[in-house]
């Protein structure tokens, strides 16, 4: 089967991670794939396998215009039997380019919750009948589009993300061996968050936690892996909480599995999430989770972890104390409860499962 991927980019992301991941399974099981990105650098590359397709885009008419047309010649001249799009832009791009270029079978995916505004739940709505099938990586994301009018009721599916489990492992041995790399003081301990520099993940609200979290717990100290806008506003937020030397900015890493298997504990604040992929990645790597209750993180843990309230900082404040605080006995159970979960999260069920979409077979 030809599948082309599209994705509105291919930087540091969790969905441009899940893309990459998915093109690269595809690959694996002898499919012919390719990738076409609307803009940027590509800081996520799938393995050589995978076909790369830039497609040049920019903000000016003019510039939409071009990707337009370069998405439709790709089609015209590829002829892929299937189409995945993912992410808001190239959703309504491939939906529109669709209306110029023969589609055999187009599948749209959304990776949150909250994709934009009232213009974008009605562009989304109006174009709807574009798409073969459109999903959502959680039911709580397919609700807030239904809720918001971007899709009719029951048009959306839910199709869960998937995380290399292979990957993402907890084996004793890798455990102690990233430990010792990464965070080799014996003396402290090692709170880990992960994800873009941005509103949405609320690092600002987990500082303000963490500067009174570590007047109580003097020997843990907090990680952020990430980039983004607001590297800068954060950097200076230490300063101001006196957080200097407890906090550090990791900026962008290869190295998450590594880092998540080091860690003691990792923590996720977000205001809102469509699926919580590092959430799932932490469960998989046999770190204990405490997670606001954002978009599909609650369908993610199932139960496993410290789940609480969006924008509760006084929860999320005794939700870590709680997990710095437990018994050997407790963590181990709810390590390996949480392993057991990440386990049906598996990437390679969600390539069945999108092969069957891909063949309209139904649901994943």
């Amino acid at each position: 089967m030809k599948i082309l991927l599209v994705t509105t980019g291919l930087a540091l992301g969790g969905a441009e991670r899940q893309v990459v991941d998915l093109a690269d399974r595809l690959a694996e099981r002898g499919h012919d794939v390719a990738i076409a990105y609307l803009v940027g650098d590509v800081e996520v590359r799938p393995g050589a396998a995978v076909r790369l397709f830039p497609l040049g885009f920019s903000k000016s008419p003019l510039g939409l215009m071009h990707g337009c047309l370069h998405l439709g010649r790709l089609i015209r001249e590829w002829q892929p039997d299937v189409v995945h799009s993912h992410m808001v832009h190239a959703n309504l791009l491939t939906r529109m380019v669709r209306v110029i270029s023969p589609i055999q079978r187009l599948v749209c995916t959304a990776h949150n919750t909250n994709e934009g505004g009232r213009w974008v739940n009605l562009a989304y709505r109006l174009t709807d009948s574009l798409a073969d099938v459109s999903t959502n990586v959680s039911q709580e994301a397919v609700e807030a589009f239904e809720r918001n009018g971007a899709v009719p009721r029951g048009r959306m599916l839910a199709v869960h993300n998937g995380i290399d489990v292979r990957l993402f492992c907890d084996t004793p041995e890798l455990r102690i061996d990233a430990r010792n790399r990464l965070f080799p003081d014996r003396t402290r301990r090692l709170l880990l968050s992960v994800g873009r520099l941005a509103e949405q993940k609320n690092h600002a609200g987990l500082l303000r936690v963490f500067a009174g979290f570590s007047q109580r717990f003097s020997d843990v100290d907090l990680w952020i892996a990430g980039d983004g806008p607001l590297r800068a506003a954060l950097q200076k937020q230490c300063a101001d909480l006196g957080l200097e030397n407890r906090v550090t900015l990791l900026g962008p890493r290869s190295d998450v599995p590594d880092l998540m298997r080091a860690a003691d504990v990792f923590v996720l604040a977000s205001h809102f999430e469509g699926f919580g992929l590092v959430v799932a990645e932490a469960m998989a790597s046999g770190t204990p989770v405490v997670a606001t209750d954002a978009g599909g993180v609650a369908e993610v843990m199932e139960g496993n972890g410290f789940l609480i309230p969006v924008d509760d900082e006084v929860a999320l404040g005794h939700a870590l104390d709680e997990a710095f605080s437990m018994d050997a006995e407790r963590r181990l159970a709810m390590v390996s409860a949480a392993r057991r979960r990440a386990e049906d999260l598996d990437i390679e069920r969600s390539v069945d499962g999108w092969l069957q979409l891909y063949e309209g077979q139904g649901v994943c």
